[in-house]
């Protein structure tokens, strides 16, 4: 990713184009403008690797914002490019059919600019995080594959992420397995053991200060003894990766699909994401402090093989 990220923003109103072009250039992003879906797909094809984000105008005229989505996403290069969608409709089926295509983040109009900015800059960090997790599986060796069963504990965020990374080197295709592996282990931390709020989380990362508040919660009596446990088996027909908090748990059942209600949330769509993309099976158990979750083999790893 380059030091100043580049977006392609694909809007056909020229007065809102404009409008959150000048928005985005006074951030320090470079921005390109697309008028139409046509235009901005043969900007992609020209320039596979140059963007690292799309925000997307779901109502365009020819190539709509859907159709668009499903090429970005279809196609094995720009695929691992952030698109965000903003739309006028705000019906749960238009919300949940995006989401369900690949889409990062639904915007309304008209557009909150700090809103904006804070989910594009979260976008661009989740892909640097998982840019970096596929060089680091790439680089490393897979001595996991030997491995049969497993226990392991950690503490904290980059405990959490660095285990990820050790353990999607078991699988078929660890570049698959790895985001969903670290948004499991990630909230066994930040909402298990930390007793971080949903609600919460949301403020504390609209105000830029998440990361400092986990790392502050850490510290404290009543948090600092409490690790995760992860348990890892192979079975002859798959992989188990078993995830415990010592937390209270939680409702978990409102995040394992899309939900149109907190489409506008800053976060909320990991669990679903990892279950659609990431594994073949997810499942909570008891009050939500433990989850499995199961990869078959190759063919069902993206969750199509029902």
């Amino acid at each position: 990713m380059t030091q100043n990220p580049r977006i392609l923003l694909v809007e056909d109103e020229e007065i809102i184009a404009i409008i959150i072009r000048d928005l985005l250039v006074a951030e320090g992003f470079l921005v390109t403008v697309c008028a139409n879906g046509c235009i901005a797909w043969e900007t992609l094809q020209h320039d596979q690797t140059g963007y690292d984000l799309v925000l997307l105008d779901r109502g365009l005229p020819g190539m709509n914002g859907m159709e668009l989505l499903r090429l970005i996403k279809g196609d094995r290069v720009l695929a691992a490019i952030p698109v965000i969608m903003q739309t006028a409709r705000s019906d749960k089926k238009s919300i949940q059919e995006g989401l369900s295509q690949g889409a990062y983040y639904y915007l309304t109009k008209p557009i909150q600019p700090e809103i904006l900015i804070a989910v594009i800059n979260a976008a661009l960090q989740q892909r640097r995080e998982l840019q970096e997790m596929s060089e680091t599986v790439n680089r490393a060796g897979r001595p996991l594959t030997l491995v049969q069963s497993a226990v392991f504990r950690f503490r904290d965020l980059d405990e959490a992420k660095m285990l990820s990374h050790c353990l999607a080197q078991s699988c078929p295709e660890p570049e698959r397995v790895i985001q969903g592996l670290q948004e499991l282990m990630v909230n066994a931390v930040e909402h298990g053991n930390l007793g971080v709020s949903y609600a919460e989380k949301g403020e504390l990362m609209l105000a830029g200060i998440w990361l400092e508040e986990i790392q502050r919660r850490l510290t404290l009596p009543e948090f600092s003894p409490r690790f995760v446990t992860v348990h890892f088996q192979r079975l002859p027909d798959k992989l188990v990766f078993t995830i415990q908090d010592q937390g209270a748990g939680f409702d978990w059942q409102d995040y394992l699909d899309f939900s149109p209600e907190r489409v506008f949330d800053l976060h909320g769509r990991g669990i679903a994401m990892a279950r659609l993309m990431s594994f073949d099976r997810l499942e909570y158990q008891g009050n939500g402090n433990t989850v499995s979750a199961v990869v078959n083999g190759m063919s069902s790893l993206y969750g199509f093989d029902n």
